[in-house]
């Protein structure tokens, strides 16, 4: 079976309005919760990472369900549908609530005690005062992100199991590659508008324009998605094929059990998780956090620094699928794990006087090493699952990068107001959890792919 291109980016449309929202998430969410409301940075955290909590145990049950969901449209796509629906009405209404909070703020001239000079601490004292005071509009703000986290949570781990589904393991790496590659294009739209927008320059400002131009982002990737795939069909010529190409194992059973993991299996894929939670502990103390550091730390603009990362991963993605190909998903994720490390070690040395353009090609490495990673890592997962359990193993990698998530905002905002601010441990936190990875890592013996012979490689693993 050749890759077709095509069909793995219209099945990416769905990772493209994921990705969209989480772009825009992870850059206003923070600020909002710091700026308007005044938020402690380890309370922030910890807000930040309710999506995480959440997803700890909504992706494997989801994940799961859609394995043993069957609809005229496919397994995956009515999740698809309906969660998207839900979570772009609600992101919206979550801004409305922020406005309300805003027009609280300038009923007691705090932004304009922000152009008089005040500090950042004595800014976010007195928004937090007036939060204290006040509530409701922070309940209500908790309350709305909450019905979009679990919107977003109903259909991530379907939409991602999609992929798997309608391609042969062989090839997992490169249509990964593709998915990567669609899902990146999202965020950097997202990037995109946050610069027209200008996220990263008002503290004070209403999100309400941005998020809906962000929204009609995800409901163009849903439309194409849903007037383009066919799941269904796609996922029945897969299965034949991989019967035929002898790279799927029939679903033997004892006992009336399919057949269990062995033992050296199960250490594997135990070993991936644990690389899996600890680079996204490291990965995800920057990215939640990068937008308040680069603003109120650095004085950088965060959404070009965050945009020449995206692009680095681009040009990364199809090239580090097709050396996986080569030397293994194994080694080329460690190679990963040295660049995103060393990148983290290297900015831990940008002060405010530096530069803004010397980020940047520490960014390019940053977005080099998480697309090596994670072009790789997805695959060795769901290469050790059965054929009807993509989605339940989709879960299990969610579940390892989701609570590993739940970990790094509220650890790492503990540690920033321990240590009386960001500057001195923000990306030496993230440094030192990926190169712990690297450990893990080494130790892994399967999840690489299947090899199949030669000659067949020649004729069915070939490009359209």
């Amino acid at each position: 079976m050749k890759l077709n291109y095509k069909r793995v980016i219209l099945v990416g449309m769905a990772f493209f309005l994921i990705s969209a929202f989480w772009q825009a998430y992870d850059a206003i969410i923070p600020l909002i919760l710091t700026n308007h409301y005044g938020l402690p940075q380890a309370v922030s955290g910890a807000v930040m990472s309710i999506d995480n909590v959440l997803a700890v145990f909504m992706l494997p049950l989801f994940g799961a369900l859609s394995d043993r969901v069957n609809t005229r449209y496919g397994k995956r796509t009515p999740f698809i549908l309906i969660g998207t629906l839900v979570a772009v009405v609600s992101f919206v209404a979550l801004t409305f609530i922020d406005n309300y909070q805003l027009a609280l703020l300038g009923a007691e001239s705090i932004p304009a005690l922000a152009e008089g000079g005040l500090s950042d601490k004595e800014l976010a004292e007195r928004a937090l005062q007036l939060t204290l005071e006040n509530p409701l509009p922070l309940v209500g703000f908790i309350a709305t992100l909450l019905v979009v986290l679990i919107a977003m949570a109903t259909f991530r781990s379907p939409a991602v199991a999609l992929m798997p589904d309608v391609t042969v393991k062989p090839l997992r790496s490169k249509a990964n590659a593709i998915i990567n590659l669609t899902g990146t294009a999202g965020g950097i739209l997202v990037l995109v508008l946050g610069m027209v927008f200008a996220t990263s320059k008002n503290r004070y400002m209403q999100y309400t324009g941005y998020v809906v131009a962000v929204v009609a982002i995800m409901l163009v990737g849903l439309i194409v998605f849903l007037l383009t795939v066919k799941e269904k069909k796609w996922a029945k010529e897969m299965a034949e094929e991989s019967v035929r190409l002898g790279v799927e194992e029939h679903e033997e059973e004892t006992d009336g059990e399919k057949r269990k993991l062995s033992r050296p299996e199960l250490t594997s894929l135990l070993l991936i998780l644990a690389s899996v939670a600890l680079w996204y502990v490291g990965y995800n103390s920057i990215t939640s956090k990068y937008s308040v550091y680069a603003t109120n730390v650095l004085g950088f603009d965060f959404n070009m620094t965050l945009i020449i990362a995206q692009a680095a991963a681009i040009v990364t993605y199809i090239p580090v699928g097709m050396i996986a190909s080569k030397i293994g998903r194994r080694k080329t994720i460690l190679a990963g794990v040295l660049i995103l490390g060393t990148a983290f070690l290297i900015g831990h040395f940008i002060t405010p006087e530096t530069p803004a353009f010397l980020m940047y090609p520490i960014f390019i490495m940053a977005g080099i090493g998480w697309a090596t990673i994670n072009v790789n890592s997805f695959p060795m997962v769901v290469e050790l699952a059965r054929g009807g359990d993509v989605g339940k193993y989709t879960g299990y990698y969610y579940t390892a990068s989701m609570s590993a998530q739940i970990v790094a905002p509220i650890l790492s905002g503990l540690l920033y107001d321990i240590c009386g601010g960001m500057r001195y441990v923000f990306f030496l936190f993230g440094s030192v959890f990926v190169f712990l990875s690297f450990v893990t890592m080494f130790f892994v013996k399967h999840g690489d792919s299947k090899i199949i012979e030669k000659k067949d490689l020649l004729s069915q693993l070939d490009v359209d």
